[in-house]
């Protein structure tokens, strides 16, 4: 080591760049969540919840596919091995002819979802608390937060 250099993992972790609050321009730390839903195998999460709002704003699976950059065949998977794990169906179809065909979730699946997001919300917030209490926000005598 040069004269006058310290050794990198004996200087404090702000030394060595680390921070659990970088500027006040930056962006801090923050949870994240992803909540998936299980029986034998995963049944529903985010994915499958935002194909579903696609449906029900487009009246479409092949246009919300679409719409998430998704290849309808992926889609139309998603939704089957969905439905096959629930045991019931999410979607309605309607056959083209004049009006064109179309999708409309049923009402067990709009339930469904109404379900997931109320419980993603009340579980966003419960993790917020925890994080504040784990990860406090940086102090004048703690400038991390540790």
């Amino acid at each position: 080591m040069a004269c006058g250099q310290a050794d990198f993992h004996s200087l404090p972790l702000t030394a060595r760049g680390f921070r659990w609050y970088t500027s006040p321009m930056d962006t801090t730390l923050h949870p994240v969540l992803s909540i998936r839903l299980f029986k034998d195998e995963k049944c529903f999460g985010p994915g499958i919840a935002q194909l579903l709002e696609r449906v029900e704003e487009h009246r479409s699976l092949r246009a919300a596919a679409q719409s998430m950059e998704m290849a309808y065949s992926k889609a139309w998977t998603m939704v089957r091995r969905c439905e096959s794990e629930l045991g019931f169906r999410l979607l309605n179809y309607a056959t083209g002819g004049k009006g064109g065909g179309g999708a409309a979730l049923t009402p067990e699946a709009r339930e469904l979802l109404t379900r997931y997001r109320r419980y993603c919300s009340r579980l966003e917030l419960a993790a917020a608390a925890l994080f504040d209490e784990e990860f406090p926000a940086p102090t004048q005598e703690d400038p991390h937060g540790l």
